[in-house]
């Protein structure tokens, strides 16, 4: 990068940095690398803390740099493009909630396992902050833009809508994305999940003006589109 002269990163972080949270909403204040779960979790963590040293190795004494680091923790990325053709297209079985519904709609899967319903939460399942993956490239546009501005320095941003839906309330909006019921039973929690995590995303738009603008709605609408014109992925 430096013999290029490149010295803008925008670095692809996780919500998963904070472990277990016990405060909603999130905000980039709230300690992060304790309680971690997975290894994603860890490696994000770890990079972050990477990419810190590497911006204060360059600031040393009285030097000044023109390195500008954008740190973004993504929420929950779903949907696809509006056209509906590019969209996630997962190899074996999806390890994230939303390909794997979509794949039940289409008669791909059976059935959906819900992991708990005895969660502290309105319907006993996990509540997660989804994000239209459209939002959140506008929110790396957003990134690279404000990173031009600032010139130099390290910045962390929330990327989400600030909402938490619950794994039911995902089933019940794809149900009626797709125009028919989505089939679903209840099993055991997962070792390492947690109840509730959604993001305060309010310093995203207060220092690079972005915010997430698509509904619920239209992530199921896009994540159809996408997956009943490619019912087994882009091999088909």
């Amino acid at each position: 990068m430096d013999e290029f002269d490149c010295h803008s990163i925008v670095f692809s972080s996780s919500a998963t940095v904070y472990g277990a949270a016990d405060k909603m909403p999130i905000t980039e204040d709230t300690s992060v690398g304790n309680g971690i779960t997975n290894a994603y979790g860890r490696t994000k963590y770890m990079i972050e803390e990477i990419l810190r040293d590497f911006y204060k190795s360059k600031t040393l004494g009285d030097n000044e740099t023109d390195w500008s680091i954008v740190i973004l923790r993504y929420f929950n990325p779903i949907g696809a493009h509006p056209s509906g053709k590019i969209g996630e297209d997962p190899h074996g079985i999806p390890n994230n909630l939303m390909p794997y519904v979509a794949q039940v709609a289409t008669g791909r899967r059976e059935f959906l396992t819900v992991f708990g319903n005895d969660y502290p939460t309105p319907d006993g399942t996990g509540v997660r902050d989804y994000l239209h993956v459209m939002d959140l490239a506008e929110g790396h546009l957003s990134a690279i833009k404000y990173s031009k501005k600032k010139e130099s320095g390290t910045f962390t941003f929330n990327l989400g809508t600030g909402n938490g839906c619950s794994v039911i309330d995902m089933v019940k909006a794809m149900s009626k994305a797709c125009g028919h019921e989505i089939k679903y039973k209840v099993g055991p929690r997962r070792p390492g999940d947690i109840a509730t995590c959604y993001a305060d995303a309010s310093l995203a738009n207060k220092e690079m003006g972005w915010e997430a603008k698509r509904s619920l709605d239209e992530m199921c609408r896009d994540l159809w589109s996408w997956q009943s014109q490619n019912p087994n992925g882009y091999a088909s």
